[in-house]
């Protein structure tokens, strides 16, 4: 499911107070923001307020019709900018006027404006577009639109936009979303957010959809085809929206015992990291050939074989506190997937805790002790794990574990107070591992560094496992390992309850690949 990769013119009143520009201010944006992964993903010299993105997909054919309005501000004088995308470009208008535009490199959409943009104007760009997404590939033969016996899904980590709608494809530039898909009757549309209408005519149906807090481009997701769908609300008011695949065969008992508990996990996680933050919540299972699952903001996709092995609380635990941690308060770089894996898959230790299958320090020493010092698992930082490591089961099950070493380190109250906080203060925004370290440290009123850098940023194993207050250190070898002078056989803490869940979830990220 996921892949590795590689304006207006100004007011009147303005035109009397500032000099304008010289045609030789005006500059074109970057083509990409300068991320250390993908430094062609993004781009520069705009920020986007909104995606207005009107689609008609015939299912029969995979041809998909779209025209997309983005709403900008221009942040430098922009004589030309570029926008993420990977399909057929019949036009694109800036402020109402034709403009040129050219394709090049694997998503990159050159536009240049009939007028040049002045840093602050307001931009409304419009791109018409035809195409047939499932026979696109890019970056070496990968596509994010995946055809399903009746529709599509597009879904995917860190890009699928390309695929579905022009964009600034970084997460780093957030905004809000309105999503309008026209399909044959009997189809049906889910996306992000809640679903503001439908309306039928002449054998064709539209469903609106409407994300009204900032979302990442690589949150945004669509799934077409025919679905059983449930809806209702929790105790709280919050609408839940799930949709299953009409076919997706002996996993379908499996996948709505895991999925149809959205609402209540979503009140459970709410107790540990503050008021949900968005306006829905839930799922859709699609019939796709997959084991993973990604945290699409309020709508998260799972893929059928994460509940081959019958139903997994686990997994919707993970991608559910995704939303405070990655959707909500998003990463402003890919190297600090620590804040939304390590976090999510923490959430999972909390849940094992609820469910008494193993509390998270046992979970915590048990990965410690399970994997010795010569595995490949800890040449990968967490904190920066590289692209080709990103979604490593490191970032994973080390990330998980740094955080229990943080909560030994600065105690529960302190901890839990972190874990509630951050979310709450950095809602709808970005940040940075620094950031997190800087706010934990005004939180506990100590000095995290050469903690954090032990466990997220060494490549070796930690000299001392997450040790609990007061316990003695777990033994820092597995079974069969050798110890001191002889061979001795160190004993394994006894393995949780919960961990083959977790590690059945784990095709979460393996999938992600």
């Amino acid at each position: 499911m996921r892949k590795r990769l590689i304006v207006s013119a100004a007011s009147a009143l303005s035109l009397f107070l500032a000099v304008p520009a010289s045609a030789g201010d005006f500059q074109p944006g970057a083509d990409g923001v300068g991320d250390p992964y993908y430094p062609t993903l993004g781009n520069g010299g705009y920020d986007v307020s909104h995606y207005d993105i009107r689609l008609k997909y015939q299912p029969a054919t995979d041809e998909l019709e779209g025209t997309t309005t983005i709403l900008a501000t221009a942040t430098q004088d922009l004589s030309r900018f570029n926008l993420d995308f990977t399909l057929n470009v019949s036009e694109v208008r800036v402020n109402g006027r034709p403009a040129t535009f050219a394709a090049s490199g694997d998503q990159e959409l050159e536009v240049t404006p009939a007028r040049p943009l002045a840093k602050g104007s307001q931009a409304t760009v419009v791109v018409r577009y035809k195409d047939m997404p499932s026979t696109v590939k890019k970056y070496g033969g990968y596509t994010a639109w995946r055809r399903t016996p009746d529709g599509a899904v597009a879904s995917g980590e860190p890009v699928s936009a390309g695929w579905w709608f022009p964009s600034n494809d970084h997460p780093s530039d957030k905004a809000t979303f309105d999503v309008s898909v026209q399909v044959p009757n009997g189809t049906q549309v889910i996306s992000n957010g809640v679903l503001a209408g439908t309306t039928s005519q002449a054998g064709w149906t539209r469903y609106s959809w409407r994300e009204n807090k900032p979302q990442a481009t690589y949150l945004a997701t669509l799934a077409i085809g025919k679905f059983d769908i449930t809806q209702d609300t929790t105790a709280g008011g919050l609408p839940v929206y799930n949709a299953y695949s009409k076919d997706l065969g002996d996993n379908a008992a499996a996948a709505r015992a895991s999925v149809e508990r959205t609402g209540e996990l979503v009140d459970w996680l709410s107790g540990y990291f503050g008021e949900y933050p968005f306006s829905s919540a839930g799922g859709y299972v699609a019939n796709i050939r997959s084991s993973g699952a990604l945290e699409t903001q309020t709508r998260v996709s799972y893929g059928p074989g994460l509940f081959a092995k019958g139903s997994n609380t686990s997994v919707v635990v993970h991608e559910l506190a995704h939303q405070w941690y990655g959707d909500s308060v998003s990463l402003s770089r890919w190297s600090d997937i620590w804040l939304n894996e390590g976090f999510a898959e923490y959430a999972q230790f909390l849940w094992s805790e609820h469910e008494n299958e193993g509390t998270a320090q046992e979970l915590a020493d048990y990965i410690y002790a399970s994997r010795p010092a010569d595995d490949p698992f800890w040449t990968v930082k967490p904190g920066d794990p590289g692209e080709e490591n990103q979604f490593s089961g490191a970032v994973y099950y080390r990330g998980a574990v740094a955080i229990q070493a943080l909560r030994n380190a600065v105690g529960d109250e302190k901890f839990f107070r972190i874990l509630k906080g951050w979310p709450t203060e950095r809602r709808y925004g970005n940040a940075t591992i620094p950031e997190f370290q800087a706010y934990a440290e005004k939180v506990s009123g100590q000095k995290l560094g050469d903690l954090l850098n032990t466990w997220l940023f060494t490549p070796s194993k930690p000299a001392v496992g997450p040790v609990a207050p007061g316990a003695a250190a777990v033994a820092s070898s597995a079974p069969g390992a050798e110890t001191g002078a002889g061979k001795a056989q160190t004993q394994l803490p006894v393995e949780p309850k919960s961990w083959k869940k977790i590690q059945d979830a784990a095709s979460v990220h393996e999938d992600r690949h």
